[in-house]
């Protein structure tokens, strides 16, 4: 089906941050695979967990116990300072089971008849049904009424809007958001913004969920973009980043709610088994052992820096931003032609919300790396401006 307006170019095999295509020829990409590819391509550990792991076991399913899913599991709440997971396959289902769990908390422990979750103005979380009604895309949106009920959408960033809801409404149960916008346009909250939301859900007695899909695992430079503001919501969202390309989603959430989780409650035939989680396994193991989360930092100031040098005061640039390797550089106009001249020019970058260059390069990338992407999108954003 045509679901994808696919670029001219198919991918032979890749190497740390490289790509090679199907003629030989070599692409630096600055996308990742849209924030999924953190160790890189072929990278040897994840190799060798992958292999080593096919040989041994596959899949079982759920019905059985899974060590090696209960070994990540305790890596991930230790890491995010939650109590339980559950497993799924990518970041739609782990968002679904978030709003799942949320819905099931406020039936469970505060007997609403009809949850309502708050979700954000510029919010993407994902494609099922449930998913799609709490993102904010009328592109990704049209054509799939009617859509789910429950969600009520304010302002992302404005925390008067989230104080302005009426605190006696019993049928709120969570606010649902992403730390920083990703598919809408690299967008950042002011400093202190998620430790307001924070305040106001625990006064009221409604539950914080983090999308982290884009921003964990370190591309921020902490292994979740809210431990920026030392903020620990009630669920977290995890998958892209998790299994470096393997297919893995990942919902944690505090005892409170993963209490209203039964047998029958919800499940997954594939979620968590061997082989994701072992690839799982040794993409965390890595980041830990090599430090990449203040290399993420150290690089993302390093790249931000190197494009405020080049771009600032251009007619034509509205703003660079960015957390370590997840950074946006916004224009006047629709830039979307700029991906395929990026990749004429043998770089994989990405357009989103139509004038955000989107920039998720892996996290192993080095600073030479860091270096032509910023001279090669610097030189391709100043020719587009001068158009």
């Amino acid at each position: 089906m045509p679901s994808y307006q696919r670029l001219p170019v198919a991918f032979a095999y890749g190497e740390g941050a490289w790509l090679v295509d199907q003629a030989g020829r070599r692409y630096l990409d600055a996308l990742g695979g849209i924030a999924v590819c953190c160790l890189g391509h072929a990278h040897p550990q994840v190799r060798a967990a992958l292999s080593e792991q096919a040989g041994l076991l596959v899949h079982t399913s759920n019905l059985y116990q899974v060590p090696l899913q209960e070994q990540l599991a305790q890596r991930l709440c230790k890491l995010s300072g939650l109590d339980k997971v559950f497993f799924a396959n990518s970041g739609a289902e782990a968002n679904e089971a978030a709003i799942k769990l949320s819905r099931l908390y406020g039936h469970k422990k505060r007997g609403l008849k009809e949850p309502v979750i708050i979700v954000m103005s510029g919010s993407f979380h994902g494609r099922t049904l449930a998913t799609l009604s709490a993102t904010d895309s009328p592109q990704a949106r049209e054509g799939f009424a009617p859509l789910v009920p429950g969600f009520h959408q304010i302002a992302y960033n404005d925390i008067d809007a989230l104080s302005a809801l009426r605190a006696s409404d019993e049928e709120i149960v969570a606010v649902m958001l992403e730390p920083i916008q990703g598919e809408g346009g690299i967008v950042i909250p002011a400093p202190g913004y998620l430790r307001a939301v924070r305040k106001i859900c625990t006064e009221r007695g409604w539950l914080m969920v983090l999308d982290e899909i884009q921003s964990g695992m370190c591309r921020t430079g902490k292994w979740f973009a809210c431990q920026h503001e030392e903020c620990r919501p009630d669920i977290i969202t995890l998958a892209k980043s998790l299994g470096n390309g393997v297919p893995i989603g990942a919902c944690m959430a505090n005892a409170a709610v993963a209490e209203c989780v039964l047998p029958g409650t919800h499940g997954s035939t594939f979620g968590g088994n061997p082989l994701v989680a072992r690839t799982a396994l040794a993409v965390v193991d890595y980041i830990q052992t090599q430090g990449l989360a203040a290399r993420a930092a150290a690089l993302g100031e390093r790249i931000l820096s190197g494009f405020h040098a080049e771009l600032d005061g251009l007619e034509g640039v509205k703003q660079i931003r960015g957390k370590g390797l997840m950074i946006g550089i916004e224009l006047a106009r629709d830039c979307t032609a700029l991906v395929e001249r990026a990749l004429d020019e043998q770089l994989l970058i990405n357009v989103t919300a139509k004038r955000v260059v989107r920039l998720l390069p892996p996290l192993i990338i080095s600073d030479a790396q860091a270096e032509q992407i910023v001279a090669k999108v610097s030189r391709l954003i100043r020719e587009f401006i001068a158009e």
